[in-house]
């Protein structure tokens, strides 16, 4: 994409990267000339009458001769025409995200609902869980020059990670990271925001949960390939750390049932807990801990009698038999927290201090995690029945 300009006259900064250097001059005088803008800038006093006037169709400020000013500044409404145009023209958002089924939906009807209730639009983009996909969405909404600000939850594993932060970094619109987040200092100009779900609190929650029902020898199974893993890794170290209680029973493996060759996937971590004497597992997310719930009643292992569960994400958690225990990250209000942090951004300018947003899920309590029968005040001695070894 071009900067606007006249014939002939070299682009230096891009429409919405000089649009926001005019706010952030208003914001901070109150008011400003278009010749000494256009000496700052080393564009044409025409760009940026074309800049002002595009700002002053979204009521974001009041020209004037020679100029314009912040329309508070005059004490002055924006002219009746205006006043009676939808809110929805003030901003555009671009947001990216790596997924349109599973996890995603009800974080972009969060974004949908209170981009409504600002007035904003949204430009929804899907991708991958890829890098070179994830560039590609990002430049085709910066490129159309339509949106003021992203919303971007790109890949950030692998070795990649660095080179994709500095990249968006460098965009030339605000960016606010969903359900991902940066290391805590970067070598971009400025900081990235992010807003995600505190994931490592929500497995504690589980953890604490478990624990409280009488279970001292608790297991945890991990999906391969989720960015939410490592946050869940962290919150199973710290809680059984925190209750004493041993955290060697960690598996990293995908069992749902689309997944080739579950069933012995899912025979190995039933024998371990068997060794272990595991009486109660955490399992990531809803379609594993289904998988498991159906292949564990297929052994005679009844849940909660033989062993409790708990599923992290609580997307089809209550359609199993037994309805299972979750925790539920607050997905839509991490979209709704995003956006009003990008308004916020798109109407203060770099003035406005970086912000990083953790959103704690809540814990949805159900039969799966629940024992039928009191049991001994020491904690549960469980026998699972059968033995999985050898089974397909």
């Amino acid at each position: 994409m071009e900067a606007e300009g006249v014939p002939g006259e070299q682009p230096q900064l891009f429409a919405l990267q000089r649009r926001e250097r005019l706010m952030e001059r208003l914001r901070l005088h109150g008011a400003l000339r278009v010749r000494d803008v256009a000496e700052d800038l080393d564009v044409s006093e025409l760009t940026i009458r074309r800049d002002i006037a595009a700002l002053a169709e979204r009521g974001l400020l009041t020209r004037v001769h020679g100029g314009a000013t912040l329309p508070s500044s005059l004490g002055q409404e924006p002219v009746p025409v205006r006043r009676r145009r939808p809110a929805a023209t003030a901003f555009t958002i671009g947001m990216v995200v790596p997924s349109l089924d599973f996890y995603w939906p009800h974080i972009v009807s969060g974004v949908r609902n209170a981009a409504a209730a600002h007035g904003v639009n949204v430009q929804l983009r899907g991708s991958s869980y890829d890098q070179a996909e994830d560039r590609r969405q990002i430049v085709r909404l910066t490129e159309s020059g339509q949106v003021q600000g992203l919303l971007l939850a790109p890949n950030l594993e692998g070795p990649g990670r660095d080179e994709m932060i500095d990249w968006i970094g460098q965009l030339p619109v605000p960016v606010i990271l969903v359900e991902r987040q940066t290391p805590q200092w970067t070598p971009t100009p400025h900081q990235l925001e992010w807003v995600r779900s505190d994931h490592a609190v929500g497995l504690e929650m589980a953890v604490r949960h478990l624990h409280a029902q009488g279970h001292r020898r608790i297991g945890l199974v991990l999906s391969k390939g989720s960015p939410t893993s490592a946050h869940l890794a962290v919150g199973w170290h710290h809680a059984c750390a925190e209750l004493g209680l041993s955290d060697a029973f960690l598996r990293r493996e995908s069992v749902a049932l689309d997944v080739p060759g579950h069933r012995r996937i899912i025979a190995g971590i039933l024998d371990d807990c068997r060794g272990a004497r595991i009486t109660a597992l955490i399992v990531h997310s809803d379609p594993d801990a289904i998988s498991i719930v159906q292949y564990f009643a297929e052994q005679g292992v009844r849940i909660p009698d033989h062993m409790a569960l708990v599923s992290y994400d609580d997307e089809v958690a209550h359609l199993a038999d037994p309805a299972i225990t979750s925790v539920r990250p607050s997905k839509a209000m991490v979209g709704r927290t995003a956006v009003e942090m990008m308004v916020a951004r798109l109407q203060e300018g770099r003035r406005r201090p970086t912000q990083r947003s953790l959103i704690l899920p809540e814990l949805v309590i159900r039969s799966s995690s629940l024992p039928p029968r009191a049991e001994p005040p020491g904690g549960y001695e469980r026998q699972l029945p059968g033995d999985a070894r050898g089974l397909t």
